[in-house]
């Protein structure tokens, strides 16, 4: 993790997660049958950003982790900015059909809404390998027309892209939007996530686009006062290694090595809120301070 500066803002902005009462009720199934005796990284990442889908145990591991990082609730709502803005961009270039995969708990706006501003008959199928993940998305995702959830695993590409759900709403002779959640960040290097998404990438058409975002613990090279804080960095590992699931910091050049046969387009593998911004660029300090790359490549 980089050194720390920015004070941690209030959470103004953070996204609506819809008409859903907090807790277990809504999910499908009882309170007992949740595991809340290890923090979860989905619900990790709903806390972060001001959720009610999470537990105490996840609480507890977060605040540890923001203890470490106080930034992270800034990094996670500009990783949202980040994905909302690409899914904007891959629509342009005339995308009409999404593969979401490892969508975590979902807030709103979720890519089918986002693409649907400027292209209602777009499709779109989520798909998340956690059950968990799975009674969420399918409550809030797969009512809506031309949506559908697959409960998949990324690891094993074939039966994700033969699932059902997937084929019946994504036509692989037409160019696709793979947008890639949180997943890539909690693959080891022993999944060899670079070859899963070259197979997901080899099942498109010439034209397809990558969203992919991926944490990291290097400072920003624009920031000459950065340095790699390898203390807080084996902490906050050390946190998610008592979760359901270990983090898997990269670098950039080991995010840019993931992308197989997707080309990068400008502004290449950057910190988030620089690609392709909107509004104002934050100065090199809060750019040190986020954690998330992001990239979007096409398949030429």
């Amino acid at each position: 993790m980089s050194d720390q500066h920015s004070p941690l803002e209030a959470d103004a902005g953070v996204p609506e997660i819809g008409p859903y009462p907090p807790g277990p009720d809504h999910l499908g199934f009882a309170a007992d049958e949740i595991d809340t005796s290890r923090p979860h990284p989905a619900r990790m990442y709903d806390y972060f950003l001001g959720g009610w889908d999470n537990y105490e145990v996840d609480r507890v591991a977060g605040d540890r982790v923001i203890e470490l990082h106080p930034q992270v609730r800034d990094s996670v709502r500009a990783n949202g900015a980040f994905r909302r803005r690409a899914v904007r961009a891959v629509v342009a270039s005339g995308i009409r059909q999404f593969l979401v995969l490892g969508i975590g708990i979902p807030t709103s706006p979720n890519a089918h809404e986002v693409a649907r501003e400027t292209a209602p008959e777009t499709r779109v199928v989520y798909v998340d390998s956690d059950p968990i993940v799975a009674t969420h998305a399918r409550a809030r995702l797969a009512n809506a027309p031309g949506t559908a959830f697959a409960l998949g695993d990324i690891r094993d590409p074939k039966a994700v892209l033969d699932d059902p759900a997937v084929r019946e709403l994504i036509d692989f002779d037409r160019p696709v939007g793979l947008l890639v959640g949180g997943v890539m960040d909690f693959l080891g290097d022993d999944d060899n996530p670079a070859a899963l998404l070259a197979a997901f990438g080899a099942a498109m058409p010439a034209g397809s686009h990558l969203v992919l975002s991926h944490s990291t613990y290097e400072p920003y090279e624009g920031y000459a006062e950065g340095r790699v804080d390898e203390a807080a960095r084996a902490h906050v590992e050390e946190v998610y290694k008592s979760a359901t699931t270990p983090l898997a910091l990269r670098t950039k050049d080991e995010i840019a090595a993931l992308l197989g046969p997707f080309t990068p387009l400008e502004p290449g593998v950057v910190r988030v809120p620089l690609w392709r911004p909107d509004g104002a660029v934050p100065g090199p300090v809060e750019l040190n301070n986020t954690i998330f790359y992001g990239v979007v490549g096409r398949k030429d």
